[in-house]
């Protein structure tokens, strides 16, 4: 083969190689634009990610806080409710001893004497009523002693 036969094709090899070489390294390039380009979103996404994260982290502890501030709410107004029905039992069982105390000093200066009697009417009293009597034939009405 001819000499110059060889330098064009060792020419064109070379040059076929420096194409290739070329086209890789452009291809190279862009793979590593396309992975910086990823990078970046990616860096952008995790920022929003974490802002949103503290966000709802902030607003957690907030209702959190107001759940807690209820709650204490809740617990003073019961205890505070239990409070006042020990009161009221207190003063009811107070009320309910001097009421005993006094049945007992009733029952010591009057025997006789009913609970629920007002007046001066004991039991061995007799009881005198007046009913209202009906309108008969005969034409009379008015009140029977009894």
């Amino acid at each position: 083969m001819d000499t110059w036969l060889i330098v064009v094709i060792v020419i064109a090899v070379v040059v076929v190689l420096a194409l290739i070489g070329l086209a890789m390294a452009k291809r190279g390039r862009a793979g590593e634009e396309r992975k910086h380009e990823q990078a970046r979103e990616h860096l952008q996404e995790a920022q929003l990610r974490g802002t949103r994260a503290e966000k709802e982290e902030a607003l957690a502890d907030e209702q959190a806080a107001r759940a807690r501030r209820e709650r204490a709410e809740v617990e003073e107004r019961a205890a505070q409710a239990e409070r006042e029905a020990e009161e009221r039992a207190g003063r009811a069982h107070e009320d309910r001893s001097a009421a005993q105390e006094l049945r007992a000093k009733a029952e010591s200066l009057d025997p006789g004497l009913r609970q629920g009697d007002t007046g001066p009417v004991r039991q061995n009293d007799a009881m005198t009523a007046e009913e209202p009597v009906r309108n008969d034939d005969t034409g009379g009405s008015g009140t029977i002693r009894r």
